[in-house]
């Protein structure tokens, strides 16, 4: 089968398309024809080797952390999957990953792919979509009528973000470009401020009880918008290079999140693509052969929005 992989850390060239041996299942798996992964900014940075401490890699590694596909065949002891299933998953950081046309997953780290959308998108919804969950719902615990800036909305997680916020009947409040402000208002953010033309902390006139941080900005800028946030809110911050900054004399408290898998909580958003109530947002579709150029794309800053890719 073929597979994109590397066998070294480095710059995007270091991705290859290779042909791979045509992996099997083993107890509690399955394998997994793939329909569709996607590119995430942390595949930059595992590429890059700049999470082998945390992320330790047996070399050559193949990327793609989301899955979308098809069960093609099970390992001794999977009851609750059949062969034709269409599912999604989150893979582990450290196992080869989906930028291929067969990967081998645990079944339990699976749920039923959306019906009502294509099965190659809804490999844009796990890893983005998880995150946006986790820091809504766990790490903030937003609640109806609380105000949330969400720094950084445009990307793919932000988008998310604001529909999951609106849904909660809290009042969004979303930085991004103005070529994005029409789609975040659709998506159901109150308030829109260009962080291109204009000095967020001066925009938002009224305090915050949340701030998510999506976007790679300094500490210092960080710590500026933490001043937005009401006495006794939070800051969630997903720029794992920098620590979210706290305010114990106001109570403001300070998380990082690091997203992690949960096939529950993914369900819960499939549940919801399905009723209408989530749009899985896909920017860009290109092919296998094309995923070293989506990492370079990326890293020189052309990217933005979800890129799914497929093997097909």
């Amino acid at each position: 089968m073929k597979a994109i992989r590397f066998h070294q850390y480095g710059d995007a060239d270091v991705l290859r398309l290779e042909e791979v041996e045509l992996p099997e299942p083993g107890p509690g798996q399955v394998r997994v024809r793939v329909a569709g992964t996607s590119f995430n900014g942390v595949d930059a940075n595992i590429r890059a080797g700049n999470m082998q401490g945390p992320m330790p890699l047996t070399l050559p590694h193949t990327p793609g952390l989301d899955v979308a596909g098809t069960v093609d065949q099970l390992g001794d002891g999977v009851t609750d999957l059949r062969v034709g299933d269409r599912v999604i998953g989150f893979l582990p950081f450290v196992v080869d990953g989906a930028s291929a046309e067969h990967v081998v997953v645990d079944a339990e780290s699976l749920t039923a792919a959306p019906t009502t959308i294509p099965l190659v998108d809804a490999a844009a919804l796990p890893v983005v979509g998880l995150t946006a969950w986790q820091a809504v719902h766990e790490h903030a615990a937003l609640q109806a009528g609380q105000r949330i800036l969400v720094n950084g909305a445009g990307g793919a997680v932000g988008r998310y973000a604001v529909q999951l916020a609106a849904a909660a009947s809290a009042h969004v409040v979303a930085t991004g470009g103005s070529d994005v402000r029409d789609h975040l208002l659709a998506l159901g953010a109150e308030q829109v401020v260009d962080h291109t033309s204009t000095d967020v902390r001066s925009a938002v006139t009224e305090p915050v009880d949340v701030l998510l941080n999506l976007a790679p900005v300094t500490p210092e800028q960080l710590a500026d918008l933490g001043t937005l946030v009401a006495d006794g809110g939070v800051v969630v911050n997903t720029t794992v290079w920098m620590p979210a900054p706290s305010d114990e004399s106001r109570g403001v408290r300070g998380i990082d999140l690091y997203v992690r898998s949960d096939a529950g909580q993914l369900a819960g958003l499939v549940a919801r693509v399905d009723r209408g109530e989530l749009l899985v947002d896909v920017d860009e579709r290109v092919s296998l052969e094309d995923l070293p150029a989506v990492h370079a794309r990326a890293a020189a800053g052309r990217l933005r929005g979800k890129v799914v890719v497929t093997p097909a």
